[in-house]
């Protein structure tokens, strides 16, 4: 009787749906150990500050093109970043046996998903600042809306990569694999997107493909904002299908997690 009651005093205990307390705790071990890597850090937070810039230049005879295609870049640049960041680092982890340990104590795998995502999305805001501050008060680009709404989107942006690097990492067996995923999972979107033509004037069938592609609806977010001083319907059915689409492949990423890594 009493070898039972110690070893059932030392089973981990019931995990539940989700907790604050676990979801809280992961993203700040992640944090510190990201911390602790100021690659990726400069990674994260620079690199679409210095694509903007590079584009800004790129264009220095013919402002009017970089205000017309830099709002939809400012989304772009940080989903693409925080996709190639997020998977490696996940994987990393499952390669290393860390997430296998870390499953094995009283944590769920809807508290592991969601302390890695409020740990980059945390990253995400500051990043989305960054470059938001960069294009509008440096750079000079023009936009008719509210600067508040172009954040908004380019945040929602970066957590939509962030979302999709947590779920392609479960399905790679190794870093070069993930970021062999890039092609398949957003160089199709970004083709599809209708940054360099009207998804309008495209072929019917790609038309239609690109109707359920996330990133069609951050580039329609951004040029609302580009065109319109007020928040407009367009605009907030844009928002509201990147939010949700994070949130179905976040949920997505939670139900595709292992537990071994082999």
């Amino acid at each position: 009787m009493t070898t039972t009651s110690t070893t059932s005093t030392l089973r981990p205990a019931p995990t539940g749906p989700l907790s604050a307390a676990r979801t809280t705790a992961t993203a700040n071990r992640v944090l510190r150990q990201l911390l602790h890597d100021p690659r990726t850090i400069a990674l994260m937070l620079l690199v679409p500050c210095v694509m903007l810039f590079l584009l800004r230049y790129v264009f220095d005879g013919s402002p009017h093109t970089f205000d017309s295609i830099g709002a939809s870049l400012l989304g772009i640049f940080p989903l693409i970043t925080m996709f190639l960041v997020t998977s490696i680092a996940t994987l990393r982890e499952r390669t290393s046996g860390t997430l296998e340990r870390l499953l094995a104590m009283p944590l769920g795998k809807g508290d592991l998903i969601a302390g890695y995502a409020l740990a980059f999305g945390t990253l995400a805001i500051i990043q989305s600042a960054l470059a938001t501050g960069l294009a509008l008060w440096f750079l000079g680009l023009d936009v008719t809306g509210s600067p508040w709404l172009l954040l908004l989107v380019a945040l929602l942006d970066a957590l939509l990569g962030t979302a999709l690097g947590l779920f392609v990492s479960a399905f790679a067996a190794s870093e070069f694999q993930a970021v062999q995923f890039m092609p398949a999972v957003i160089f199709p979107q970004l083709l599809l997107c209708g940054l360099f033509t009207p998804r309008d004037n495209m072929h019917p069938a790609l038309e239609a493909i690109s109707n359920v592609l996330p990133m069609s609806y951050a580039v329609d977010g951004m040029n609302e904002v580009l065109k319109h001083t007020d928040m407009t319907a367009n605009f907030v059915r844009d928002a509201l299908v990147v939010a949700g689409c994070a949130l179905l492949v976040l949920g997505l990423g939670a139900a595709t997690l292992r537990r071994r890594t082999a």
